[in-house]
């Protein structure tokens, strides 16, 4: 009889975010098409480390499986990614799974995006409407700029970006490129262009804009493929206007 074909799985666990963090190994059975999710599940549902001792099951985030929610981000073999769709039998092994440096740990794989959340507040990552009533259809946008809005609206504030981003560190205030991008998303709907200048002074200042290193690391990490350093660029033009603007004034009320 042949062995059992196995998965060998590097673990950095973290107890809780005051302890410090060290790598547990774990050996899982193989199955077809597995993804590294299964294979967190597959010690979910017998927590034995490859030494044969019994411990804890991995905590981590999932939501949907299918790369649409961003909640089971991860740094796969030094790679931030999402780890649904991270198939076993692309991954070199052993796979090491870390949690995302950029924030905080909560436990193992688990992290807190508050930071990222927290920006998107900063920059009124919304539309404004008044009330709940029936407004009736909204204004129409030229299909060019739809169609390129739309790219930017599949951000699913995985937080990958952040990560990937040298810029974003516990050292600097930088918002990151998520938030960046929707400013640009928001301030191109016609309902939302009228809080345009709220959300580039929120970009204009300390953490924003003039933070960014331009080290193309985030759209290159991107697991949509959203065009990040195009919004940087568009945003820098946008607040450049709006600083001669605000020197010279401006007859738009």
């Amino acid at each position: 009889m042949t062995a059992e074909k196995t998965i060998t799985l590097i673990v950095k666990r973290q107890d809780s975010p005051n302890t410090a963090p060290y790598e547990e190994t774990f050996t899982v059975p193989y199955r077809p098409n597995m993804n590294v999710i299964s294979a967190l599940m597959e010690i979910r549902k017998n927590p034995v480390n490859s030494n044969g001792k019994e411990t804890t099951a991995i905590s981590w985030d999932m939501n949907c499986l299918e790369e649409v929610c961003g909640a089971c981000s991860m740094v796969i073999n030094g790679k931030p990614r999402q780890s649904c769709s991270a198939l076993i039998d692309k991954l070199e092994q052993p796979i090491r799974l870390e949690p995302m440096s950029t924030f905080p740990v909560v436990r193992d794989l688990q992290v807190d995006r508050s930071r990222m959340f927290d920006s998107l507040k900063r920059v009124k990552a919304w539309i404004p409407i008044d009330g709940t009533h029936d407004l009736g259809p909204g204004p129409r946008m030229p299909e060019r700029k739809r169609q390129w809005a739309y790219e930017l609206s599949k951000c699913m504030t995985c937080g990958v970006c952040l990560e990937a981003c040298p810029n974003v560190n516990s050292k600097s205030n930088f918002i990151g490129p998520a938030p960046l991008s929707q400013v640009r998303l928001f301030n191109a709907h016609p309902t939302g262009e009228m809080n345009k200048e709220e959300r580039l002074h929120a970009i204009m200042g300390d953490g924003g804009l003039s933070n960014c290193g331009n080290s193309q690391n985030c759209v290159q990490s991107c697991p949509k493929g959203i065009p990040l350093t195009t919004s940087i660029a568009a945003l820098n033009r946008a607040t450049t206007i709006q600083s001669f603007k605000d020197f010279f004034g401006s007859d738009e009320i």
